[in-house]
């Protein structure tokens, strides 16, 4: 095995494309409907993907970087507007089965986050943090005038407030001047990244949070979707770089220091991107207008293994990631009209990882 990969799960990702004694894979057997489940047979790769909300309304995704795919259970939080307005809403990944978890007037799709133990869930509703119950719905706002927040359990949230990092318990002010953009902890909770404005440029800063220390410019440029490694040691992105005619999209890292950006790969002209739990495969929707894809990018060989096709209207909201254990990749698409979830199986691509 080489980073992750079996020789097995390798033939099988060759014979998925169709590259391995000029097979083609044969068409899933058909399932049952389950909820609001459907299945397709993608036209270009004959794989099975199954679109997991009704297109009778608009349902989105979280931020790629938040936690939305239950580690533990098997069910995925997202906003729908199915009751008229935009709320959070879970589902249920076994039986389909959807119900929705708080009322809300102003929602920010892109903020709902599980906590750590998946008993709870963070979003904003207009400029109130939100902390919802799963289980029985009960709802509590743990802060005002927040524009982001970054934190898996009450005790440690951080928030934006004003342009400033504060602690959400005590409202200390830990760094001032933050742009928009995204506000992440570190996996091991010493740090925290987020984004600044210079001029027209945007810089990626890191602050430490258990020790006294300044914060440190990372990065600066046109960066997009930034993720933390999972020994919190580096900070993979997307970086836009100029080619011939063309702008190329790469992956890079560079490490918490701020010292030795790294050219990771080069992606078929990724518009968004995700790392697997242990940033050993990484998946990424194409902004190409003759190949619209989804695309998986083994890390060891740098090669791309295409999945599916998104035909989204913009390629950037196509934001796939995978489950915690790697076994499958969520995205959304409005592909149908409306936006909406689906899924696709990569058990056979990618070795599963432990969650």
């Amino acid at each position: 095995m080489v980073d992750g990969f079996t020789r097995r799960a390798f033939l099988a990702g060759l014979a998925s494309t169709g590259l391995v004694c000029g097979q083609r894979t044969r068409k899933p057997r058909e399932i049952p409907r389950v909820g609001e489940f459907v299945r397709y047979v993608d036209p270009v790769t004959e794989n099975a993907l199954v679109r997991l909300t009704a297109l009778s309304s608009a349902n989105r995704l979280p931020a790629p970087q938040n936690a939305f795919v239950s580690a533990r259970s098997r069910f995925l939080v997202f906003s729908s507007d199915r009751t008229g307005v935009p709320a959070p809403h879970l589902v249920d990944l076994r039986s389909g089965a959807i119900r929705q978890l708080a009322e809300s007037a102003a929602l920010n799709s892109q903020s709902l986050s599980l906590d750590r133990a998946e008993r709870s869930l963070f979003f904003l509703d207009g400029d109130k943090l939100q902390q919802v119950q799963i289980v029985n719905g009960r709802a509590t706002t743990l802060a005002e005038g927040v524009s982001a927040f970054a934190g898996r359990s009450e005790a440690e949230m951080l928030v934006v407030r004003g342009g400033r990092l504060q602690r959400a318990a005590d409202g200390q002010t830990l760094a001032s001047d933050l742009a928009s953009g995204p506000c992440l902890v570190s996996p091991d909770g010493a740090l925290c990244l987020f984004n600044k404005t210079s001029g027209a440029e945007s810089e990626l800063w890191c602050l430490p949070l258990r020790t006294p220390g300044n914060a440190r410019r990372l990065a600066a440029g046109p960066i997009r979707f930034p993720y933390w490694s999972p020994d919190s040691q580096s900070v993979l992105f997307l970086r836009d770089v100029a080619g011939s005619g063309v702008t190329l999209s790469e992956i890079h890292r560079v490490s918490k220091e701020g010292t030795a950006e790294e050219r990771v790969t080069g992606t078929s002209q990724f518009a968004a991107f995700a790392p697997n739990s242990d940033a050993s495969v990484f998946v990424g929707a194409s902004r190409s207008k003759a190949q619209p894809t989804v695309d998986l990018l083994l890390g060891a060989s740098k090669r791309e293994l295409t999945l599916c096709e998104h035909h989204a209207t913009n390629a950037d909201t196509v934001t796939p990631v995978f489950a915690p254990d790697s076994r499958r990749v969520y995205f959304q698409s409005d592909r149908e009209g409306k936006p909406a979830l689906y899924s696709i199986n990569v058990e056979l691509l990618v070795e599963p990882t432990l969650s």
